[in-house]
């Protein structure tokens, strides 16, 4: 599935795109062994009763992953197609499907959240755990992500997404360095795959505050209906906070539509 824009948005085999391809090479199915993967069912309990999904909807998980949100809308009878940069989950995701009762629902593939290709196909999005936005490191590739959201998106469509808490970055992520010009959190840490075996790995978060969220959502005609603190596996409606690591941000895209239809087709 390439979208309708005619050109694949994929790396080309063998071409690093993104410095987290090496990561989730090595983590495969054992990244959802971490913890703030354990909490799946609540954030889609919470997603499609705020999102008013249901049989019938068709939803673009943005930076899928392993597919497990993905996943467990295609169990609930929702159309779910997941894309993300490392065919290593990909792959993983796609078996998982297989296994599980989705009906052919969930569906994957490997493309770059900067440079997606869809057009006006789907009726929500979600960008969820930093799996796309806010894991760039280049100035404007958020803004390249979320662009790219607003064109899949039928007018009227809706948006989940996840930020990360840059206020919680600056007070309780002491393990990683803050980088107060450009927002973004730097950390050194080990990840192990799922024999056990570790890797050394830099891991780089763009961190927001609930104003630049509102902003970065109208710049690409989205309305916010709310920004709410969450944390994973314990997603709802609350006001955002310091304490809390992360913002959920909900919003519908203006009837016009959003995005340059044209970059897609570049």
């Amino acid at each position: 599935m390439t979208g309708r824009g005619g050109s694949t948005g994929a790396p080309d085999k063998g071409e690093r795109a993104h410095w987290f391809e090496d990561v989730a090479d090595h983590l495969g199915a054992a990244y959802l062994r971490y913890s703030h993967t354990m909490g799946t069912r609540q954030e889609i309990d919470h997603l499609v009763a705020a999102l008013g999904l249901g049989p019938g909807k068709r939803v673009l998980d943005v930076g899928c992953g392993p597919g497990r949100h993905t996943i467990e809308l295609a169990r609930r009878g929702i159309e779910a197609h997941g894309v993300d940069i490392s065919q290593r989950f990909v792959d993983v995701a796609t078996e998982l499907a297989a296994d599980a009762s989705t009906g052919g629902r969930a569906t994957f593939e490997r493309l770059d959240a900067r440079h997606l290709t869809f057009v006006h196909e789907f009726d929500v999005a979600i960008c969820l755990c930093q799996g796309a936005f806010g894991m760039m490191r280049a100035n404007g590739d958020d803004d390249a992500v979320l662009a790219g959201i607003a064109r899949a998106l039928r007018p009227g469509g809706r948006l989940a997404l996840t930020a990360f808490n840059a206020y919680f970055a600056v007070r309780y992520h002491t393990d990683a360095q803050f980088d107060a010009g450009t927002g973004v959190s730097h950390e050194r840490t080990e990840v192990r795959d799922e024999s056990g075996a570790a890797a050394e790995a830099d891991l780089w978060t763009g961190c927001y505050t609930p104003r630049e969220l509102r902003l970065m959502a109208a710049a690409h005609g989205f309305t916010v209906d709310r920004i709410a603190g969450v944390e994973p596996g314990a997603y709802g409606e609350g006001p955002p906070t310091i304490e809390l690591p992360e913002f959920l941000l909900l919003a519908t895209l203006d009837a016009a539509g959003g995005g340059d239809v044209s970059a897609a087709v570049r």
